[in-house]
């Protein structure tokens, strides 16, 4: 390791051909370099280099070091600048587009966890239950719950969403247990509205592999998914809820699923992007951490 600057110094002048110019390129004096190179020559027990007041070149032995030695370098060269490129990239602020509560929930722990390891990428989260035009709004990844978004976007799918059929412990103490989806029709149930049309939307059912629709008596109805949760939670209903919104609460207990026949893996979460060629690293870094960490949770349940 002692050597490693005077071989820099000696790569220097061989490139260089010249003292004066592997001084300038090194930042110090051609009497530093000449002091350098001769150390090496030195511990080398060579010469490496033929110096005449108005030439210099290279020994056959120095030759021979230049070619081992100066491809070894560039490489340990371009790996350096390589790291710092990737370290420039993993900074700046990535755009993300979701729903209110996917966000929440989901993407707020993912972005808690990517800054612990990359502190210097910041990013905009913009939540709503409308659908975003990332290309319009300059947005980097963009976030549904639902089916695939269109074609003219990449689209990955990060996860199945589960419906289940759930209910409070206090609710079931006050209430009683429904045994089956008869027993159902009598009990204080939630339902969700539709964003876009206000309707109430019906439960889904799956009965023998196929999936079926009834209406529930709601004594509640929301159009945000984030206050169906906390009413069932309230015990003012059993509610329909997609599982991946509420996995904290079901390993809490804090709800439990009921009634087998509510459990409906229809749709899907998707992490979506334009098409454009070249896409920053933080922002593919962050794409491949999503894609790792959603895959993993969905292979441990």
């Amino acid at each position: 390791m002692q050597m490693i600057r005077p071989l820099t110094m000696f790569l220097a002048v061989a490139n260089a051909m010249s003292f004066r110019k592997a001084a300038i390129d090194q930042g110090v004096s051609p009497q530093a370099v000449s002091k350098a190179v001769k150390q090496l020559e030195m511990h080398l027990g060579l010469k490496l280099l033929h110096r005449t007041t108005r030439h210099l070149s290279l020994t056959e032995d120095g030759e021979q070091l230049f070619q081992s030695a100066n491809q070894g370098m560039q490489l340990l060269t371009d790996a350096i600048v390589g790291l710092e490129q990737s370290k420039q990239g993993m900074a700046g602020v990535i755009r993300l587009a979701a729903p209110l509560a996917l966000g929440n929930r989901i993407l707020l722990p993912l972005i808690d966890e990517f800054q612990s390891i990359n502190p210097d990428v910041h990013f905009d989260l913009m939540l709503s239950d409308e659908f975003v035009d990332i290309v319009t709004l300059r947005i980097d990844i963009g976030f549904r719950a639902g089916k695939s978004p269109d074609k003219n976007v990449i689209s990955r799918k990060l996860g199945d969403i589960v419906s289940v059929i759930c209910a409070s412990p206090k609710y079931i103490e006050k209430h009683g247990l429904p045994l089956d989806l008869n027993d159902l029709q009598t009990h204080r149930c939630t339902g969700f509205l539709h964003p876009q049309t206000g309707k109430e939307l019906p439960w889904e059912i799956n009965v023998n592999g196929e999936v079926s629709y009834i209406h529930v008596p709601s004594v509640a109805r929301f159009n945000n998914i984030e206050a169906e949760i906390d009413a069932v939670k309230r015990a003012m209903g059993i509610g329909q809820l997609s599982e991946y919104l509420i996995k904290d609460e079901l390993e809490s207990g804090e709800l439990i699923k009921i009634i087998p026949e509510g459990r409906v893996p229809r749709l899907g979460i998707y992490m979506y992007y334009s098409e454009r060629t070249k896409i920053p690293i933080r922002v593919r870094q962050f794409i491949d951490f999503c894609m790792s960490k959603m895959t993993n949770n969905n292979q441990s349940h």
